[in-house]
């Protein structure tokens, strides 16, 4: 059988677990982007024990890798008497994982808006909530969302991590139908293109962002 061939054989099941890999990579972004936001606000809190916690998470989260992360849900809360669905599991290691990683782009984000207006906004009596609501957010997410794009191309990536916890994602497809034909090479380089049919327009919608925010800002 020629390999279109064969691969039109698989392509149904690949797009099953494409769809399951969609989900989990939304799942991850709708949850994980405004967890980010708040562990970013609160690594900036000028109250300690508020500041150690989120720092402590954001830390945990960014160094420790998202497969430990997801094998700690799903293998290691049942020791502590809490167990829950394979999704449920990869879900929330992602999602703690994206949040941790955005609180970082985000925080950056903030940070990159010039000193001076917020001086300019206190010089007119603007409180401090307002001046962070009406001048720091809406400049500094604009700058931290390049970042987040480019973070949501890797958080879809990352979803293929949640085949080891038997989540039926994209990989989880390709392997199975690997281990029933023992044709590796064709299924797993069928998974790369649909993985590739995805990141790619992605990737460019990226840039020609950045390269528009780029022109904005010179």
């Amino acid at each position: 059988m020629s390999w279109l061939s064969v691969w039109g054989d698989y392509l149904p099941t690949m797009l099953d677990g494409l769809q399951v890999s969609l989900l989990l990579a939304l799942i991850s972004i709708s949850l994980g982007y405004p967890l980010g936001l708040l562990l970013g606000l609160a690594v900036s809190s000028e109250n300690l024990a508020v500041r150690a916690i989120s720092l402590a998470v954001v830390e945990i989260g960014r160094g420790a890798p998202a497969l430990v992360v997801l094998y700690l849900f799903y293998y290691g809360l049942p020791k502590a008497g809490i167990t829950m669905e394979a999704m449920t599991a990869a879900s929330l290691g992602l999602v703690w994982n994206t949040a941790a990683y955005s609180s970082e782009v985000m925080r950056a984000g903030f940070q990159s808006v010039h000193r001076g207006q917020i001086e300019a906004a206190n010089a007119l009596g603007l409180a401090d909530r307002h001046t962070f609501l009406r001048i720091v957010m809406p400049q500094g997410l604009r700058s931290a969302t390049p970042g987040l794009m480019g973070l949501s191309i890797q958080v879809f990536q990352a979803t293929s991590l949640a085949y080891t916890i038997a989540v039926p994602e994209l990989m989880k497809a390709a392997n199975n139908l690997g281990s029933r034909d023992f044709n590796y090479l064709q299924v797993f380089v069928l998974a790369g293109l649909v993985y590739a049919a995805v990141t790619l327009p992605a990737t460019w919608i990226t840039v020609y962002f950045e390269k528009r925010m780029n022109r904005a800002y010179a």
